[in-house]
């Protein structure tokens, strides 16, 4: 018996493999997809990021079954919004987990996000023939910074409305097109249940369907030109008689073992903060959101979340008018720049070599005091203005511009050791 099902197993599985390319698609992409011998845990972010996306698709699929997209207020003067996040953490079944994984989750999604960006910057991962790799992924980074946007309204919270109301102000503040494009995204005159409607579909549906594209793509361009390495070597250019490179190893099964490893101990992580920690001090589930929106009561201090924080102190760093313009549409314009400018390393960098393992002091010493630059932006950009702090921010505004404008010279002039001809493991 066990013979005949196991010969009623493969004659099923080959009446599928022929109809369904399961098999060779499984030899094209893993178990005879080399890649380089010598990656390390940097390379574990990417498979991360897709790990929380899709954690996030899963979790907001359940809230959306249960949330209300209406900011007017029920009968017991809350507005309906606010009320079925309430009823979701407090009556659905299960309901506290998922939201609570669903916040947490934005905020992990972010983290994994700057770890591989730091990681492809650090080994040069954007240089030829990876650009396209690059530009998709900054894209991706882009988009993603906008479902946050607009997942973040959904509760209906304090801190989240006046949040958007500032971005819609500078938003307006574009000429000739800026006040009829807020009206048109805002739906009325000030934020309100047509801009909840706007912002659930756009974050229900529209990003979603974007960053499922560009994850797409972006994979499908990185598996066409090949993993970059620590070292910055091609391992195209040494094959055996088979074809098959020197210095790379099958896919499946010596990397899919690590990323499972990687993806356990990130989600024994996860689960101890979703479960212990959710709010997280307030950097994962605001404190000004847990109460409802109110239009008639200003917020004294707007904070961002901690993953738009750098950019919002860009924003709040600019306080000149230039020209005819607002200081304050100014600051968007940086803001939006110091998102955009990483997209365009490829020909920024002019350096003979890749990896920052054989660059010289200049290169390991700006990016040293960009990362901590970085973090200080979004240290200041989360507290509340002073004359001092706003010094600072203005500070580490000119030096994050700096480092990427003046790279094709420092680049350029920087020391360097010429890379091993095969991969070294260290």
């Amino acid at each position: 018996m066990p013979g005949r099902d196991g010969s009623r197993a493969s004659r099923l599985l080959a009446w599928i493999d022929d109809r369904l390319p399961i098999s060779s698609f499984w030899r094209r992409h893993f178990s005879a997809y080399y890649v380089p011998k010598n990656l390390n845990f940097w390379y574990f972010f990417g498979v991360l990021a897709l790990l929380v996306l899709a954690i996030e698709v899963l979790s907001g699929i359940f809230l959306a079954m249960h949330y209300k997209p209406v900011a007017t207020l029920n009968p017991s003067g809350v507005p309906f919004a606010f009320a079925s996040i309430d009823r979701i953490m407090l009556e659905v079944p299960w309901g506290w987990l998922i939201r609570n994984v669903h916040a947490v989750g934005a905020s992990a999604l972010f983290l994994v996000l700057y770890l591989h960006i730091f990681a492809s910057i650090l080994y040069g991962s954007y240089r030829k023939p990876r650009e396209l790799v690059w530009i998709i992924g900054m894209a991706i980074f882009l988009i993603t910074m906008a479902e946050a946007f607009f997942g973040r309204l959904l509760p209906w919270g304090q801190a989240a409305y006046w949040g958007t109301t500032v971005i819609f102000n500078l938003l307006a503040g574009i000429p000739l097109i800026g006040a009829d494009l807020a009206l048109w995204l805002r739906g009325g005159l000030a934020v309100g249940d047509a801009t909840l409607g706007r912002f659930y579909i756009l974050h229900l549906l529209v990003v979603p369907l974007a960053l499922l594209f560009l994850a797409m793509t972006h994979v499908a361009a990185l598996r066409q030109v090949g993993l970059n390495n620590p070292d910055g070597v091609e391992i195209g250019s040494r094959l055996d008689d088979q074809g098959v490179p020197l210095d790379g190893l099958p896919y499946h099964p010596y990397f899919t073992v690590k990323d499972l490893l990687a993806v356990v101990l990130f989600l024994l992580l996860f689960v101890g903060v979703v479960f212990f920690v959710p709010e997280g001090g307030g950097y994962l589930l605001e404190y000004g959101n847990l109460s409802p929106a109110d239009p008639l009561t200003t917020s004294a201090h707007v904070r961002p979340p901690w993953y738009f924080a750098p950019f919002f102190c860009i924003l709040r760093s600019v306080v000149w008018n230039f020209f005819w313009i607002d200081a304050h549409l100014w600051g968007g314009l940086a803001m939006l720049a110091a998102i955009l400018v990483p997209a365009s390393l490829p020909w920024l960098d002019h350096s003979p070599v890749r990896s920052v393992r054989y660059r010289g002091p200049i290169t390991k010493i700006l990016l040293g005091l960009l990362v901590f630059v970085f973090v200080l932006l979004g240290i200041v950009g989360a507290m509340p203005n002073s004359p001092m702090l706003d010094l600072l921010a203005r500070i580490c505004t000119f030096y994050y511009f700096a480092f990427f404008l003046s790279m094709p010279w420092w680049s350029r002039l920087d020391r360097y050791r010429l890379p091993p001809e095969r991969l070294v493991m260290k």
